[in-house]
Parts: structure tokens; sequence; C-alpha cells
């Protein structure tokens, strides 16, 4: 990477092209060395926003084969927005300037197959699990209306309800890719092969 911050545009190449190297197990491993450790220590500015599921298998620098100060990376259980992340997001494009959000969601994914079982079966849980339940449930039922019946696309819709989520709520986000200076894209990342495949964008072309 140059010292010129990358465009949208050019985060979310050089995010797609750490994959395809993790995909055909030829990773660089960049800025994972001791180097890269003391330029990072007095500042970060990092090149993208992760906003991720919390699946242990979903590791966002091994997966995008990056390394220190690269990825401002927040998770939690089936990708579920609150206050919280919001405020984590708007601080990573409004203070450190990350040109990129991705939201990062995936196939057999637990807090989506946890909602779909709530609704059909009715099984409730007085366990904050419950509220994890409760933001998917939306994305599922969008699904559902949709005449959504397969995982994969299940898991597509609550991706783009994200993603839409973020910008909805974020006024900041909104202005930002409005002003060309952010964009938002919604990835779902293949267990098996390794792939994190793009299911919408937001000011991106």
């Amino acid at each position: 990477m140059s010292d010129a911050p990358p465009t949208p545009s050019e985060a979310f190449d050089l995010l797609l092209s750490g994959n395809r190297r993790f995909v055909a197990g030829t990773p660089e491993h960049p800025n994972q060395d001791a180097v890269r450790r003391a330029e990072t220590a007095p500042e970060q500015s990092p090149f993208a926003v992760l906003f991720g599921c919390s699946d242990s298998r979903l590791a966002a620098e091994i997966i995008f084969d990056r390394g220190l100060g690269d990825l401002f990376v927040v998770r939690t259980a089936g990708h579920v927005a609150g206050s919280e992340v919001l405020g984590s997001i708007e601080y990573a494009v409004s203070i450190l300037k990350a040109p990129l959000v991705v939201v990062l969601g995936h196939d057999s994914c637990g807090a989506v197959a946890a909602t779909r079982a709530a609704l059909t079966d009715g099984l409730g849980t007085n366990s904050f699990v419950r509220d994890v339940i409760e933001r998917v449930t939306p994305s599922v039922l969008a699904a559902k209306a949709a005449g959504l019946t397969e995982n994969d696309d299940i898991i597509d819709e609550h991706i783009r309800h994200t993603v839409d989520l973020l910008v909805d709520r974020s006024r900041l986000l909104a202005e930002k890719i409005e002003a060309g200076e952010t964009a938002v894209a919604g990835l779902s990342y293949h267990l098996a092969d390794g792939n994190a495949r793009v299911v919408t964008t937001r000011g991106l072309n």
C-alpha cells in the first residue's frame, strides 16, 4: 500500500485480492512483522471496517490475508447491529477515515438457523441469545415473504438487511457514501472453500 489512503474501490479490490490469495493457498501474510508493529504503534489507519459474524471460522485477517493495522474488526453473533456496533463503525469511518465497510456473513450461520427454528417451532430462550434471535428475525421474515427457502438465499437476505440497516440508521455513514468517501459491501463467506462472495454493495460501481 502507498502512503495515500485508498479510495473505496481500491480498498475493496485490496480486500478481495487478499481473499483470492487465501482461497488459492498462496497467502503473503503482509504487515505481520516487527516493522509493521512499530509503524502502527503510534496510530492506526485501517483501510476497511470488517463487521462480521463472531463465528470462530471467520478470522478476518486470515481469510483476507491482511495484517496489523489493516482491518478495524467488529464482530457479533449473526452480525447483529446494535448501538455499540454502529458507534464502532462510525468511529472507524469518521475518525480513522476508513474508506470501506464490509458486512461479512457466512453459510451455516448458527444465528440464522436458531432464528428459523424459533419462528418455525416456537423455541424460546430466556437468555441473551433471545436478543440475537430477535434482531435476526426481520431478515428471516423478509426472506420468507420473498419466497426464499434455501439457506444461502436466506443468509444473503440477512446480509442485505444488515447493510441496509447500517446505512439507514447511521446518517454519518450515509453521508460518507453520498460524498464518495466510504462504501459498504455485503459479502458471504463459504466455509468449505474460503471464498468471500459479493452479495450487495452501496457506493461501489
